[in-house]
């Protein structure tokens, strides 16, 4: 069988998911371009092939529908929405994700980002490195309102770490966990609500028809001035329009991303601010959670090609 492997970071800090492969005496194919393969790259390479591993690039249904063997997509990661879940559930192909791989590694950036916005290390590392001993004033995260907007398992890992700074916590769900609130002091409130009460929001929905623009100009108008938002989730889900209005106009004091609408995010003019902190889609890559995802993607191919029922099927 013949097996088509897109994301870059697959097998980089262990070699255990490609040896998995290649004990099954698979045809291993690799993206070689160093980037996400566009359509026409893509197009070529899945023909023939009967699994895919796949990162961020594009499945949509005109290319799926051109792999005549493909019987299992497998997501190195938990974001499907680069894949027609549609088109490939009508074709009889299981599609995969790996919803535990990563949780610590987005947790931790996410919180990363809020200290380093909170306390201004960018702007700290730049002048220090200039040569300019500026003494830099931030604020505190310490005993500071956080509203987390998904409460999955990623924004529940971010929930445990800030209770060791002692966070009032804010919880926006459409389904709420009402024991897990109680274990961890999370509170839930409304979005409005959530947004304007807010010093420091950060999200973790996935991006579907009911989150696509969920921050936009009329959300960030609810925020406090001194509120800073982050998002490692996916793109879209914040209108970046709209935040670089209110970025610029200091509507917000400041924003951290890790995802965008494009990515790379080539022309956007976000780039242009100092008060925000925009980082290459980069919360799943600790070296953990790279061999996490690649054995646990490995293995959910394995087991469609093998006839089993994988772990993580979502359709």
């Amino acid at each position: 069988m013949k097996v088509l492997i897109t994301p870059r970071s697959f097998a980089l800090t262990s070699k255990r998911p490609l040896e998995m492969l290649e004990e099954k005496g698979y045809d291993i194919v690799k993206n070689e371009t160093g980037k996400p393969l566009n359509n026409r790259e893509m197009s070529v390479l899945i023909k023939d092939v009967d699994g895919i591993i796949v990162g961020i690039d594009d499945l949509n249904g005109e290319i799926i529908n051109q792999a005549s063997k493909l019987k299992v997509i497998s997501k190195y990661g938990v974001g499907v929405d680069n894949i027609d879940i549609e088109t490939a559930t009508a074709r009889g192909i299981a599609v995969t994700n790996t919803p535990a791989a990563n949780n610590d590694a987005v947790a931790d950036l996410a919180f990363g980002l809020m200290l380093a916005l909170a306390r201004r290390i960018p702007e700290a590392d730049r002048e220090t490195k200039a040569g300019n001993w500026k003494k830099i004033i931030g604020i505190s995260v310490w005993r500071k309102k956080l509203g987390v907007i998904g409460l999955g398992k990623i924004g529940r890992q971010v929930v445990k770490r800030a209770r060791g700074f002692e966070m009032d916590i804010l919880g926006y769900d459409v389904y709420q966990d009402e024991d897990f609130a109680s274990e961890y002091g999370v509170k839930y409130v409304s979005l409005e609500t959530l947004l304007k009460e807010s010093d420091y929001i950060t999200i973790h929905t996935p991006l579907n028809d009911a989150t696509r623009g969920l921050i936009g100009s009329k959300e960030l108008e609810m925020m406090k001035e001194d509120a800073f938002l982050i998002n490692t989730s996916r793109g879209g889900i914040i209108d970046e329009r709209a935040l670089y209005e209110a970025l610029k106009s200091n509507k917000i004091k400041g924003a951290a991303l890790d995802a965008y609408e494009k990515e790379p995010p080539e022309d956007s003019p976000l780039k242009e601010l100092d008060n925000i902190i925009m980082t290459s889609h980069n919360g799943a890559y600790t070296e953990e959670a790279i061999a996490n995802m690649g054995i646990q993607a490995a293995q959910n191919l394995i087991d469609v090609l093998e006839g089993r029922e994988p772990e993580n099927r979502i359709n």
